[in-house]
């Protein structure tokens, strides 16, 4: 369209000279042509080379150098068109100012391009960049949730050994839900989000197996609202907490254990707190160490970009974890 615009304004202007129409078509046509190629070559090159403070120089240089060549091309090939000595002789006349027009043409179309490539550039490396830096969260998310497994695992399945020589069936029971326990972590593995009422199911085939390791000393209360039962959590963030809750509330005593859970919706965050008691001159009270406190709160963060959606008190030999969910 541009050129276009611009081969009928010089050809409006030649035939204001004086000039038929057919001669001042023919100089605007070329003239345009001639145009237009040199403002792809620069267009191409500036697609692959983006030029730097210092090498703007070079730039205007390259510019001037198509400049003349766009004059030269009309200089030598217009005459051949036998257009008549006084055409001719405007031609000479004009070569001056045709220079001038076509390089501030050339030099527009430059910096054009230039801003143009320029951004374009930016806006890749910018996703470039964040493309990394979400392989670099998933891969993160990914290890973080590999390590929820092991030491559960190896505690179960030394509690199975144990069990086979005297309570088979028990040991057979245990290796059932275990089973069951695994197939729902490998579900869970290809989902970021689950419903509330998904995980506390699976949270429940967690604490079925740890009730047989425990026997009588592990009881759970589990309250949650009919309204926040379809609310959204990452998957298996409910386990490292509760997992945290058994070996540091039951692991010093021989008595038995209260572990609670209650989750319910407040100003568009699921709230859920976990507690458990603990024994203050055999245990220390966590300040957001150890894994499962830790890998929970790095794991918010990474999927919610915030640092306070995790928070422990310890009163009254009462340990409580509270974690808030934002619902998006």
């Amino acid at each position: 369209m541009c050129g276009l615009v611009w081969a009928a304004l010089q050809g409006y202007i030649i035939h204001s000279f004086g000039f038929v129409w057919l001669t001042s078509v023919i100089d605007a046509a070329l003239s345009a042509v001639l145009l237009a190629i040199a403002c792809w070559l620069i267009n191409n090159n500036l697609r692959y080379y983006q030029p730097d403070k210092e090498s703007y120089f070079y730039l205007f240089i390259w510019c001037a150098a198509l400049a003349i060549a766009c004059v030269a091309g009309c200089r030598y090939i217009l005459p051949l068109f036998n257009l008549g000595q006084v055409y001719f002789n405007f031609l000479q006349q004009s070569l001056e100012i045709r220079f001038f027009t076509t390089f501030l043409a050339l030099g527009w179309m430059a910096m054009i391009s230039a801003l143009w490539y320029t951004q374009l550039d930016h806006k890749r490396t910018e996703q470039r960049k964040t493309e990394a830096e979400k392989l670099a969260r998933d891969a993160e998310l990914y290890n973080l949730r590999q390590q929820l497994q092991p030491h559960f695992l190896f505690n179960s399945l030394n509690s199975i050994n144990a069990l086979i020589g005297f309570k088979p069936e028990l040991a057979r029971k245990m290796i059932h839900q275990l089973s069951d326990f695994l197939r729902g972590t490998l579900k869970k593995d290809e989902q970021l989000l689950v419903p509330l009422n998904d995980e506390l199911a699976h949270l429940n085939l967690y604490l079925e197996i740890e009730k047989v390791r425990f026997g009588h000393r592990l009881q759970t209360e589990i309250s949650c609202d009919k309204a926040c039962g379809e609310a959204m959590l990452p998957s298996l963030l409910l386990q490292p907490l509760v997992e945290n809750a058994i070996k540091f509330g039951l692991y010093d005593t021989t008595d038995s254990v209260t572990i609670s859970v209650r989750a319910e919706v407040e100003d568009q965050y699921l709230v859920i707190m976990i507690q458990n008691p603990y024994d203050p001159k055999t245990s220390r009270p966590r300040k957001g160490t150890g894994f499962g406190l830790s890998g929970v709160q790095r794991r918010l963060y990474l999927i919610f970009a915030r640092n306070d959606l995790m928070e422990t008190h310890a009163n009254d030999n009462i340990f409580t974890t509270i974690i808030k969910v934002p619902q998006l």
